[in-house]
């Protein structure tokens, strides 16, 4: 964070950093007054093939290249928002569209954020993002895809990656229930059937991260190595001891419990969302204290791209600092998504991925929530 500072950027790099760089004769100099520099804001968790409405009706009723071009709409807004890298945590059944998402924002056809594709997310048959609820005779798609046992999950993963994934997404558990006062939720693979999804990542220099709202699914996750438990709703002592030691980032993702609180369709399901919300930051709290190393992820997608920032304001009001919750975008999130040394910070050699704001996210982190400058590798989008 630089307030007053100077950036000399070349190329798509940072190559001077102070309270005063050299001015090559050549050089563009733009001037952001007093606004305060920062990294690229990092979302570890978007969904980049959705928006707000049902979830469910828009992978039945959306053509696949509909859904792209949402896609490519979405990453324009959450770019122009600061977030400059994200980690898209499934297509919802738009199979491998992300890869092409991705390889155009690569390639500067369109703007948007760096990006870590999962393609489709795995799930069982019957589970979390199952087409559950329509005629059988339908034969509805699933929103993930299925693998029913080790070997399976293996195979589903190969072709992933073949299709261009960088990670894996796992669906772990589903659905949740809260009944006075007590978690539950169904786990649905094992560990061994975990590691085996880990080690065959491991085998190609990538990384797993699982959607697990609660035990015993979380601790199976944290047993079996993935990088990142997602949601993380309910954690165990031991599940919670094994993250800390194993450095596995818990994603919390509370802008959508809030979203989904505030838009529930009746008062019931209102009352549940909250009665959710609540419990999960009571449990957050445990997990600040227990150590547990954190990054931040929205789940953007069923609620605006471009309004994600929110997640930052809602970890402060839960516990952490304005300055661990900005160590955990940055730091972390660079970590999570495999570009540590490269992003998040304002340094020689990094990526000139920069945005500025109006104001000290260290006094008010509300401000992230208006981003006014927003650079990545080296190319203003806007000013």
């Amino acid at each position: 964070m630089l307030q007053p500072g100077e950036l000399l950027v070349q190329g798509d790099k940072i190559v001077e950093v102070g309270s005063a760089v050299k001015h090559p004769a050549d050089a563009e100099v733009i001037d952001l007054g007093n606004r305060t520099l920062l990294p690229g804001l990092i979302d570890a968790h978007v969904h980049l093939f959705l928006h707000p409405g049902a979830e469910d009706l828009q992978t039945v009723q959306e053509s696949v290249p509909q859904r792209t071009i949402t896609a490519l709409l979405a990453a324009r807004d959450d770019l122009m928002a600061g977030f400059t890298a994200e980690r898209d945590m499934g297509t919802e059944g738009a199979g491998s569209a992300d890869t092409a998402v991705r390889n155009a924002i690569d390639a500067g056809l369109a703007p948007g954020p760096r990006l870590r594709i999962s393609g489709n997310a795995i799930n069982i048959l019957g589970g979390h993002e199952d087409a559950i609820g329509y005629n059988p005779e339908q034969h509805v798609l699933p929103n993930a895809t299925y693998a029913n046992n080790k070997d399976e999950l293996v195979t589903a993963m190969r072709q992933q990656f073949k299709e261009g994934a960088d990670f894996i997404k796992i669906y772990e558990t589903g659905p949740d229930t809260v009944k006075d006062g007590k978690f539950s939720t169904v786990y649905q693979y094992t560990e061994a059937e975990l590691s085996a999804g880990v080690q065959e990542a491991a085998r190609v220099g990538k990384r797993v991260a699982v959607h697990a709202t609660g035990e015993p699914g979380a601790l199976f996750a944290a047993q079996a190595g993935v990088a990142s438990i997602d949601h993380a709703n309910q954690l165990s002592d031991e599940t919670m001891r094994l993250m800390r030691e194993r450095q596995i980032f818990a994603v919390p993702t509370f802008t959508i419990f809030e979203y989904f609180a505030a838009h529930a369709d009746t008062p019931a399901h209102a009352a549940h969302e909250r009665e959710m919300l609540d419990f999960k930051t009571q449990d957050f709290r445990k997990q600040i204290a227990a150590g547990v190393p954190m990054a931040v992820g929205s789940d953007v997608g069923p609620f605006p791209h471009g309004t994600q920032a929110r997640e930052l304001v809602l970890m402060v009001n839960y516990g952490m600092s304005p300055l661990a919750v900005m160590q955990a975008d940055w730091l972390n999130g660079a970590k999570l998504l495999g570009w540590d040394g490269r992003i998040g910070a304002l340094e020689p050699g990094y990526l000139a991925d920069v945005i500025a704001v109006s104001g000290d996210p260290l006094k008010d982190i509300g401000v992230l929530g208006n981003v006014s400058f927003v650079m990545k590798g080296g190319l203003v989008y806007k000013k």
